[in-house]
């Protein structure tokens, strides 16, 4: 366990240090002090980032990634985006696909455009059917490229604290027993017994449950979700 003093009391470099080298509960706790000391931190948050692996899923990049842009004036941000053209994140796809947009807005923290960027996506590695059709099948899943699904899984996981994302999905379907109506309440997809009412009543913040997003449509029942969530390329993930 970390030790030391206060993180009010110390500088803004040695809270940063200190926030990269801690376990992932200690992180979560220094979260908010971050955010307070922002503007302290936002020069330092640029070479902080090359401590961390690009390729890697570590959530506390994205974390500053967001406390940077959101410190940041206009001109910045766009600075920023230059610098970084295909994202921060890298973010590869067997498919071809542009993972950039879907990248940017969860950075932004534009967590609705992030999702409806997914369904999209989603449709174009199922194929030109799924496009004209504007869903996916589920056995249209098995298909898709494992390295499209992972990059997409570790985009959500990056820029939300760990807490989003289709790994985080099923981890917590295994939790429940693999029971999907204990799964739909616990990430606030049902309430009351009843499916939660899209879009204006998900939540699109971290505030939201755990594992709430992306969203797979389940009107036609949950098949298309277990196929995406038991694809072998996620499953490698969890």
């Amino acid at each position: 366990m970390l030790s030391g003093p206060p993180a009010a009391s110390v500088s803004a470099e040695q809270l940063l240090d200190r926030f990269i080298a801690a376990s992932e509960r200690q992180r979560r706790t220094l979260v908010p002090q971050l955010e307070q000391r922002r503007d302290d931190l936002l020069n330092l948050i640029p070479a902080a980032l090359e401590r961390f692996d690009r390729a890697g899923d570590d959530w506390a990049c994205g974390f500053l990634i967001q406390l940077w842009l959101m410190g940041s004036s206009a001109e910045q941000q766009q600075h920023w985006w230059q610098r970084h053209p295909h994202g921060w994140l890298q973010a590869d796809s067997a498919a071809g696909l542009d993972l950039l947009p879907l990248q940017r807005a969860l950075a932004e923290l534009a967590f609705e455009e992030a999702d409806r960027l997914t369904s999209a996506l989603l449709r174009q590695l199922a194929g030109e059917a799924a496009e004209r059709r504007g869903y996916v099948y589920y056995s249209e899943v098995p298909p898709m490229p494992a390295l499209d699904l992972q990059s997409l899984d570790r985009l959500w996981v990056v820029y939300s604290r760990g807490r989003f994302g289709f790994s985080v999905q099923a981890r917590l379907l295994r939790s429940c027993d693999g029971r999907w109506d204990r799964l739909w309440p616990r990430i606030g997809w049902k309430q009351a017994g009843l499916w939660t009412r899209y879009p204006g009543s998900f939540t699109w913040s971290l505030t939201a449950p755990e594992g709430h997003m992306p969203l797979i449509n389940q009107l036609r029942g949950v098949r298309l979700m277990d196929a995406v969530l038991n694809h072998p390329g996620l499953r490698q993930r969890l």
